[in-house]
């Protein structure tokens, strides 16, 4: 047990190792514990799902920092830690092997867990999930040339899958319980261009399709749905979204609303008590609604923000969210929540690149998504960033053509 009370972080992902980093780097002295249960140190995921999958980089290479930093930083990393509760009456981590840790400050950034399949055979051999690097090393093994692979979820996970296993050599069916594809991310439009590219390279997808039972003994052989339909596959990668790990807070009594709910500091009820990353929903004064983020950029962004607050800064999140895809030869970049939009405008910037803007019912910009070449879609997606963030309220031909240049409307709404 600790005689001095530490800054606490409960989850080595991302947003956790990023936050011990700004800890350091914002001047806290005292120390740091940062407890994860994954049995190695923290690494980057979204490579998980491109680089590891193609064999372009393993799992070691992902990871953010040698043990060096952590030594150098006194960063207390234990990557065996299960945490049992928190007593937040007595300001202590209790973990599974009946040890306490005291604590200054607590963070919770235990992140997502993917969602399982619900249905007869989901624990057959060969069905996949795909958020660790125990899963993503698995199923490189499994995506082996002329095997067939069906994927259930036409989310980002799902359909950036569909494309590694392709470029493996896989057959690959995509099986999508709603109407279409990345239903809660993108307008439809944005999409049906990403569903096109796919079809092209030969995958094929069921839409308003509903699983009935995957088929086989001990290892998986095919998927029936309920319409009868049967589809004969070697396995099954499962992507129908993950779940905020909020049990800990829960057991704890801190408040919970999709996600650990936080205020605009990332602050709980609890003042001792933050939580950052994909665990928190929290209020976002530029969409003003509450919400919760799943990204890359996110768990950036808030590790720095959270780490600030700590030290008791006070300083609020208003960060616009950012994402990146890439699939085939595609890179897609979403700025802002396009899904928040109701009219869409396109911009095209290349012989197969695209920006498509996003308005809300007042015209204002709220979300803008670029697919196509890098080089072609960048530049505007960040600068749909800085109007965003202005909230500006520009007109849809302006946007849509591209002899107008987008840095001068930026210029316009500062001026």
């Amino acid at each position: 047990m600790s005689t001095h009370p530490a800054m606490v972080i409960i989850g080595a992902g991302q947003c956790g190792a990023r936050t011990a980093h700004a800890l350091r780097e914002n001047g806290w002295d005292g120390e740091i514990t940062l407890l994860g249960n994954e049995c190695t140190a923290p690494y980057d995921r979204p490579p998980l799902s491109k680089a590891v999958l193609l064999g372009e980089r393993s799992t070691a290479q992902c990871a953010f920092y040698d043990e060096a930093f952590y030594r150098d930083r006194r960063i207390d990393l234990r990557v065996d830690a299960c945490v049992q509760k928190i007593d937040r009456g007595a300001r202590k981590v209790i973990l599974k092997d009946g040890r306490s840790i005291d604590y200054q400050r607590l963070l919770i950034a235990t992140g997502a867990e993917p969602r399982r399949l619900d249905v007869p055979g989901a624990n057959l051999e060969g069905v996949y999930l795909l958020r660790t690097a125990d899963d993503a090393n698995a199923l490189a093994e499994a995506l082996q040339p002329s095997r067939r692979i069906a994927i259930v979820g036409a989310g980002f996970i799902g359909l950036e899958v569909a494309a590694s296993a392709v470029a493996r050599g896989c057959e690959v069916v995509v099986i999508e319980a709603g109407a279409r594809a990345l239903m809660r991310a993108v307008p439809e439009i944005v999409a049906g261009y990403l569903i096109d590219r796919h079809r092209e390279m030969g995958v094929k997808i069921h839409f308003a399709a509903q699983i009935e039972r995957l088929l086989g003994t001990t290892h998986v052989t095919g998927v029936k749905l309920k319409d009868g339909t049967q589809i004969a596959c070697d396995c099954v990668v499962v992507g129908i979204g993950v779940k905020p790990r909020t049990e800990l807070a829960e057991a704890a009594g801190i408040d919970v609303a999709d996600g650990i709910a936080v205020d605009d500091t990332l602050r709980t009820n609890d003042p001792h008590i933050f939580a950052a990353g994909d665990v928190c929903s929290f209020p976002h004064r530029l969409f003003r609604r509450r919400m919760r983020l799943e990204c890359w950029k996110n768990a950036e962004d808030h590790a720095r923000i959270v780490a600030r607050n700590m030290l008791e800064r006070g300083e609020t999140y208003s960060e616009v969210p950012w994402f990146w895809s890439n699939q085939y030869d595609m890179t897609i970049q979403i700025a802002g929540m396009p899904a928040f939009g109701v009219q869409t405008v396109v911009r095209e910037t290349g012989a197969t690149s695209r920006i498509f803007f996003a308005l809300d019912r007042d015209g204002v910009l709220v979300g803008a998504s670029g697919v196509g070449k890098l080089a072609e879609i960048a530049r505007d997606v960040r600068v749909a960033q800085a109007l965003i963030a202005q909230r500006a309220c520009i007109e849809p031909a302006k946007l849509e053509d591209p002899a107008v240049k987008l840095k001068s409307l930026v210029a316009a709404e500062a001026a």
